[in-house]
């Protein structure tokens, strides 16, 4: 067995956590379609952060550096984009992440899906757009000190969003949640969530410094095995005393991604008239879609990411 420093992202367990918890939350018009592909939600929650280690373009997406633009609440920067590009340079904005704008066009995208009954796109863009929501959640992806690198406490943007939930989530977190809940303005939801990731940032990163100097280093981190290797990771202490410093926040933000991506996909299909999801027969993904599955998760197993990666 090898020995090596695993790092987790928000993906691969907190988001399919939340597809899969958002799925109870929509009406049983839509459920008729949802809960029958709720694997296919879940397992396809990833797919964007495999998508990063083909697409080169896919990494800002994921983000947004929101306090490059001054002080919260970030009035610095225009809420549309044509207009943050007028004032910024479209290298810059892009440079900075484009996650709310991202989220905007990916609900068009699900919009239109409904419109079109299209059963095969419906669920594609619902499994990715949660993904996108989920990340506009993560106080540390709108923080340009994304992973404490500024601030010598690298691992932590792993440690908040993946290490916390997996050891705690199922036997600590709440995910009876309520219902979802109509979006009447798509751009304002969006970034209302962007600004408390913004604001909460700083308590992330402040409160794993105060914890830091309590814990000697034999006591922060533990080894444990993991797919047949031997991983450094935060240890169970650790996590739990950060978890209670920080008041359950993931837990917090966690159960907001959930409601958000159901709210989000319940909008979508009211934005489309409601459709009748019950008869829809058209799944089969074409082979070039089932080819792009496959190279995602090709690309993922052998590549390297072609942007940042937020770990």
């Amino acid at each position: 067995m090898g020995i090596s420093l695993q790092s987790f992202c928000w993906g691969f367990y907190g988001h399919q956590r939340i597809n899969y918890y958002a799925v109870f939350l929509l009406p049983p018009e839509m459920l008729v379609l949802f809960k029958p592909n709720i694997q296919f939600l879940t397992d396809h929650a990833v797919d964007p952060d495999k998508r990063r280690y083909a697409v080169a373009d896919e990494a800002p997406r994921h983000f947004i550096d929101i306090d490059h633009y001054g002080q919260y609440p970030y009035t610095e920067l225009p809420r549309k984009y044509d207009d943050a590009v007028k004032k910024f340079g479209e290298d810059t904005v892009i440079g900075n992440g484009i996650v709310p704008w991202h989220i905007q066009i990916m609900q068009a995208r699900l919009t239109n899906a409904f419109t079109e009954k299209n059963q095969a796109k419906i669920l594609r863009y619902a499994a990715e757009i949660g993904h996108y929501i989920s990340d506009s959640h993560v106080p540390l992806h709108a923080s340009g000190n994304h992973d404490g690198q500024l601030t010598n406490q690298k691992g932590i943007h792993g440690f908040w969003e993946s290490r916390v939930p997996e050891l705690l989530a199922e036997k600590q977190f709440d995910f009876m949640i309520g219902k979802a809940q109509y979006i009447s303005n798509i751009p304002g939801y969006t970034w209302d969530r962007i600004l408390e990731s913004g604001a909460a940032s700083d308590t992330v990163l402040r409160a794993e410094a105060e914890l830091n100097k309590l814990f000697a280093g034999d006591r922060k981190f533990a080894f444990e095995e993991r797919n047949g290797k031997i991983t450094r990771q935060y240890s169970t202490a650790y996590t739990q005393a950060y978890n209670n410093r920080i008041n359950n926040m993931v837990e917090r933000r966690m159960r907001l991604s959930i409601l958000s991506v159901a709210s989000f996909w319940y909008t979508a299909w009211v934005n489309a008239g409601q459709p009748d999801l019950k008869n829809i027969n058209n799944l089969a993904f074409t082979a070039e879609d089932i080819k792009e599955f496959e190279a995602l998760n090709s690309d993922w197993r052998t590549g390297q990411s072609k942007g940042r990666v937020h770990e």
